[in-house]
């Protein structure tokens, strides 16, 4: 009997561990904490602008069974899509190869870093009088914000790879193609993942500011309306979709972070002591 039943505390004890050291309940408490202070708030001070916390979700849960909502996502996300797959097709290559060859890097750092300080709404004028209003003039935006991250950390990627695998490597004889293949890619990998998430983040912003401020559809046109008719729940409700749908597609990325990388996790989770 005592060896069957020893096995049972150190099992309950493993739980309380995992249980602690999740982040789940930390999160789920700082939520917790956040709702009852803006709902606490909205009833002493909101007034017609800001709505309960209960009156966004029951707002929420209406907008999600509004077919309006979904045509909307459906044209936001077009653009998203889009440029956000043409800035990581092209921002890979481009910040890997700045990487790799600093003389490169000498003719486009200048234009690297107008990108990273430039106000990209100040673009948008720009933008319509060049390409007009529609598809094209979003997708272009919503590039232009995400690609400058994806290059940045790409390149960023490869010059943290130790260059004295690179120097071994070429001492044992190996190819510039072996090189790529078996020290550059997989060390940069991790960097480049993350220039990815960073850019997917960039990506949303840009989907809804280009609808905020240039033209007023989909997404972006709906917060309008509802600022508007001062319907406040609904707004609110429209902003927490689009935060949700962003949360969840950073998840994603994270997910592919660790599933491509899973040496990087491992490293990272390795005692200091």
């Amino acid at each position: 009997m005592s060896t069957l039943a020893g096995p049972l505390p150190p099992r309950r004890r493993g739980l309380r561990r995992r249980i602690v050291d999740s982040d789940r309940p930390y999160q789920i408490l700082t939520f917790v904490v956040f709702a009852v202070v803006w709902e606490v708030y909205a009833r002493q001070w909101g007034g017609l602008l800001i709505p309960t916390f209960g009156e966004t979700v029951v707002a929420t849960f209406e907008l999600l069974g509004d077919p309006e909502l979904w045509h909307a996502l459906y044209v936001s996300n077009q653009a998203l899509v889009i440029g956000f797959g043409i800035a990581v097709v092209v921002g890979v290559p481009v910040g890997i190869v700045l990487g790799r060859f600093p003389t490169l890097e000498r003719f486009s750092d200048v234009y690297l870093n107008i990108l990273l300080v430039t106000p990209m709404a100040a673009i948008i004028p720009l933008l319509v009088m060049s390409v007009g209003f529609g598809l094209t003039s979003r997708v272009i935006l919503v590039t232009v914000f995400s690609i400058v991250m994806v290059i940045v950390n790409s390149r960023t990627g490869v010059r943290s790879v130790d260059p004295g695998l690179i120097e071994m490597a070429r001492s044992f004889g190996a190819s510039e193609r072996q090189i790529w293949r078996e020290i550059l890619l997989p060390g940069a990998l991790p960097a480049i993942m993350t220039g990815v998430r960073l850019g997917l983040g960039r990506a949303v912003t840009g989907m809804v500011i280009v609808e905020l401020l240039m033209v007023s559809v989909a997404l972006g046109g709906l917060i309008l309306e509802y600022r508007g008719l001062f319907q406040a729940p609904l707004l609110y409700g429209t902003i927490v979709i689009i935060l949700a749908e962003a949360l969840l597609l950073i998840s994603v990325a994270r997910w592919c972070e660790r599933k491509l990388t899973p040496w990087a996790r491992t490293n990272s989770a390795k005692d200091p002591r």
